[in-house]
């Protein structure tokens, strides 16, 4: 016979409302990672979405760059949300949105000071070597908007 298992008596609460916690945080950082992705979208010359679709080999490196940047932030202001969990959440969810406005921001300055033609690299059917660089700036300025989020 097995004997039975011996449980704090809250246990289960802590867990119904951890699985909670998760489930809510799940929400908010797809929001805040389709928010990020149209904000990309919206803001990269073309569409982005299509090309991707497409598979023009630029747009998916620049597009995969710029939702792990995004990523990023929404990890580190989920992380830096100590506290009661409608404070994380709310927490999460302001920093993740302006995390997401100073990346979007900080990506076509950077685009602009380079001078890439961002419309034609994500265009070509061809691989160009510049979009690594739009993609590590997109990872690089991520890293760096996360950071000043914690």
């Amino acid at each position: 016979m097995i004997p039975p298992l011996a449980l704090d008596p809250g246990f289960g609460s802590a867990i119904g409302t951890g699985v909670g916690a998760i489930a809510l945080y799940a929400i908010v950082g797809l929001v805040l990672m389709v928010v990020g992705f149209y904000a990309i979208d919206w803001t990269t010359p073309g569409k982005l979405s299509a090309l991707v679709r497409g598979g023009a080999p630029n747009a998916v490196i620049v597009t995969s760059a710029g939702l792990v940047s995004m990523a990023l932030i929404v990890v580190v202001a989920i992380y830096s949300a100590a506290g009661k969990l409608d404070e994380g959440l709310l927490s999460a969810l302001i920093f993740g949105f302006v995390g997401i406005i100073v990346q979007v921001l900080a990506v076509r300055l950077l685009e602009w000071v380079t001078r890439l033609d961002i419309g034609s690299l994500i265009e070509s059917d061809r691989f160009a070597p510049a979009s690594v660089v739009v993609a590590s700036a997109h990872v690089a300025l991520g890293l760096v908007v996360a950071v000043a989020i914690s």
